[in-house]
Parts: C-alpha cells; structure tokens; sequence
C-alpha cells in the first residue's frame, strides 16, 4: 500500500464508512513497472485515495478463501471487499480537512 508511515501500525477506516467513500477501485498498470498491476482507489469524487499491489491482494483473498474464485467478475468482487476493509485512515484525512474548510 503506498504512502504508509514507516514505524506505525495502519489503522483502518470503517468498512461501513468505506462503504460511503469508496467510489471506485481501478486495476491499472503501476507507473514505474509495467509487468506490475496495481488496485487505486478513487473516492466518489474521483479523487485518488490510496493504491493497493493487485498481486498481494489477489495472495491474500486466495489464503482467505482457500483459493481463487474461478470466474473472473466474483474473484474481482471479492477483492474489492477486502481492499474495503482495509482503507487506512491516512488516506481519508485529505478529505476530511478539505470538507471541514
């Protein structure tokens, strides 16, 4: 996950506070690497939040599940909840200065 401060544990939102944020999470291509996909969520907005590495999520939903849903659009579903719930706080705190100004 991008911009994590060094030394401190990640807290997370909510999931039911992810739930209102999260606009959208894109698979795209990672800017730097281009044999590596990452997952960016956007806010409702369309406003970055934070960006996941799409391998890791993909490793973690397989361990959690006991392997990969095989179709396509239910695996995505799926990685999509799990990215839901791990949105740090770090990543909202922007948003929250700009609503509250």
């Amino acid at each position: 996950m991008s911009e994590a401060s060094s030394g401190e544990e990640t807290r997370f939102v909510p999931y039911e506070v992810a739930l209102k944020v999260v606009g959208a999470v894109m698979e795209e291509e990672h800017l730097e690497e281009p044999d590596r996909r990452i997952l960016t969520v956007y806010d409702i907005e369309n406003r970055e939040l934070c960006w996941f590495d799409a391998e890791e999520i993909m490793a973690e939903l397989a361990e959690q599940e006991g392997g990969l849903p095989k179709k396509a659009d239910e695996a995505k579903a799926k990685a999509v909840e799990l990215i839901l719930r791990q949105i740090p706080v770090w990543a909202l705190k922007g948003r929250q200065e700009e609503q509250g100004s």
